[in-house]
């Protein structure tokens, strides 16, 4: 499962998922009818079967999320697109305090069972960094992207 867990962390981080999509190919009845009973009001659904996921895109309560599932059916992960304030407040001091020089590229939340972690990919002019939450107390450093010199 960690092994999934982190492919998919990588395939969003890095947006590859959607390379692989391929709508010609049905989803599913298993993935169908776990999406339906795990959203029954996700409303403006939009599927894309990769090579390892399936990619539910959908709204629900006005937010636009994303779940993926196995194949077999069992939900891997959902994730949601933040904005800064929506950080838990400990994350947010912190990344204020330690990279007060680079800006926000990308935020979201990725919720795993009972798990919820949070990844921030910030930037400045030499490099990207990728940051996953250690709980809510602070930050880990996920990735580290290197900007090629013009």
């Amino acid at each position: 499962m960690k092994k999934n867990l982190l492919m998919l962390v990588m395939l969003i981080m890095v947006g590859i998922g959607s390379a692989f999509a391929n709508t010609g190919k049905e989803i599913n009845e298993k993935v169908a009818a776990s999406f339906k009973n795990d959203f029954a009001s996700a409303t403006d659904v939009k599927w894309e079967k990769t090579k390892q996921f399936v990619k539910v895109t959908f709204s629900q309560n006005q937010q636009i999320m994303f779940a993926y599932y196995m194949e077999d059916g069992s939900l891997v992960a959902v994730t949601r697109n933040l904005t800064v304030g929506q950080l838990p407040l400990n994350l947010l001091t912190s990344y204020k305090k330690n990279y007060k020089d680079y800006w926000v590229s990308d935020l979201f939340e990725m919720v795993n069972g009972s798990d919820t972690d949070y990844y921030l990919s910030l930037e400045n002019g030499d490099q990207t960094i990728v940051l996953k939450s250690n709980g809510t107390n602070g930050w880990e450093v996920f990735k580290k992207i290197k900007k090629d010199a013009l």
